[in-house]
């Protein structure tokens, strides 16, 4: 980002800035839930046991995305958008590097702790037999290609970071082009395809990342922002200004995760259709990540550009802004969702307990989507701002209260649908809490790499 592109977003209007930079995402978000939806149906044509062996992975994937993308990936665009604010392109471009170690390092991580103790972890989820099987075939595929989502999505992040959101969502879009097709056809053997099961959605899922991290590799390193031989070396400063957001914002990825985790177990001991069930509902949930992710990506680049420039102030102005944007696109989804529960469910499945299960969890909390998109639009600003700690907080009185409450449903004997409402509640308290946090913030100026 030159300096004019630094100052046109220091003066343009808040909601057309704001769209400007979130329209490449949206555009993105369409695409990511194309593929999730395709993914889904595709593992759905195997059986009730594929589809449960998919829900006991999915928090582990949110956790994949979720850090590289949402929290490590927040902490590079706030520290690339921090220097590039200050004027300082000599730092963006260290910040650049250790980004890229920071990606190969976790991204292997990944690999050696999920591929050698993931079995563990999906019996101790509820997964058993076939369920168990198919989680495992996914799993040891998918994770072993976790390096390249890490180097996708840390590319990205520092693009966006540098006010440049149009390339990362093209990159991805042409992942996610790439994908839908290429796991239809090694799921379900198209021809001249083999048909590999549910490994061959996970295959698919790590291809498309490798593409989209080879062409935005391509591109970084022939833009202003690619490191050169002294940028390389380096500094426990230069980590610090990436891990101070981005570490404390993997917590709360850990957090978020943990919550589904112990969801997905509590509901797996209501047996493997009520697990596939409560898979596809909470599935159009988290579709709403790359929709407020969009949004939320904006108020980062645009919150933490302020503040480098230091103009707190209109800082907080623009998170408000983009948060109000992303509470009514998750509210028209929720209400929908909630009226209208059969018409999502059915595209996965026809098995009775699974739309039982799937309709009853979007009846109790697609009506409060609303406050987790408020909750998350105003962690991505928090991220912006440098200022993670307090918001961080929300998602720890969430955790507390699912695992509190789904142990006592689950203890208890009570039925499936309290422990929906323990879920609605966490959600609720979960908003509530980050918006206090960030309106009682002071978003002072942060000084720059």
């Amino acid at each position: 980002m030159s300096g004019a592109g630094t100052q046109r977003l220091l003066e343009a209007p808040v909601l057309p800035a704001i769209a400007r930079l979130a329209a490449p995402g949206l555009a993105l978000a369409v695409f990511q839930t194309a593929v999730s939806i395709a993914d889904t149906h595709f593992v759905g044509r195997l059986g009730t046991d594929a589809l449960a062996g998919l829900a006991l992975v999915f928090p582990l994937v949110m956790l994949l995305q979720m850090t590289s993308a949402g929290a490590m990936g927040g902490g590079v665009s706030s520290a690339v958008a921090r220097a590039l604010g200050g004027g300082h392109l000599a730092a963006a471009r260290r910040l650049v590097a250790h980004a890229a170690v920071i990606a190969l390092g976790v991204g292997l991580a990944f690999t050696l702790l999920l591929v050698g103790f993931g079995s563990s972890l999906y019996v101790v989820l509820g997964g058993t037999d076939g369920a168990l099987a198919q989680a495992l075939a996914y799993s040891d595929v998918l994770f072993a290609g976790a390096v390249l989502v890490w180097l996708a999505n840390t590319f990205a992040s520092a693009l966006r970071g540098s006010g440049n959101t149009a390339l990362p969502a093209i990159a991805l879009i042409t992942a996610a082009l790439v994908q839908i097709p290429l796991s239809g056809a090694l799921t379900l053997g198209w021809w001249p395809f083999p048909a590999l099961g549910i490994r061959g959605t996970a295959l698919a899922y790590a291809l498309a990342f490798g593409v989209a991290a080879l062409g935005m590799g391509l591109y970084l390193w022939s833009s202003p922002l690619r490191p050169r031989g002294s940028d390389w070396r380096l500094e426990r400063r230069l980590f610090g200004e990436i891990l101070r957001v981005g570490a404390l914002s993997s917590v709360s990825a850990l957090q978020t995760v943990l919550t589904a985790i112990i969801l997905t177990g509590c509901v797996g001991s209501f047996g493997t259709a009520a697990l596939a069930g409560y898979g596809v509902g909470v599935r159009l949930e988290l579709l709403q990540v790359p929709i407020v992710f969009a949004i939320g990506q904006a108020l980062v680049i645009l919150v933490g550009t302020h503040i480098g420039a230091g103009r707190p102030a209109r800082a907080k102005r623009i998170a408000w802004t983009g948060t109000l944007l992303a509470v009514g696109v998750s509210l028209a989804i929720g209400v929908s969702a909630a009226l209208f529960p059969a018409a999502w469910v059915r595209i996965f499945s026809d098995d009775p307990g699974v739309l039982e299960t799937g309709s009853l969890y979007l009846r109790s909390v697609a009506p409060f989507y609303a406050l987790f998109a408020a909750g998350m639009a105003l962690y991505f600003a928090s991220q912006g701002a440098g200022r993670v700690g307090v918001p961080m907080l929300a998602g720890t009185a969430r955790l507390a209260v699912v695992a509190l409450g789904g142990l006592i449903v689950v203890n208890a004997a009570a039925p499936l649908g309290a422990l929906f409402g323990v879920i609605a509640f966490g959600i609720t308290l979960f908003g509530a809490l980050t918006g206090a946090a960030v309106y009682k913030a002071s978003w002072e100026l942060r000084r720059p790499a």
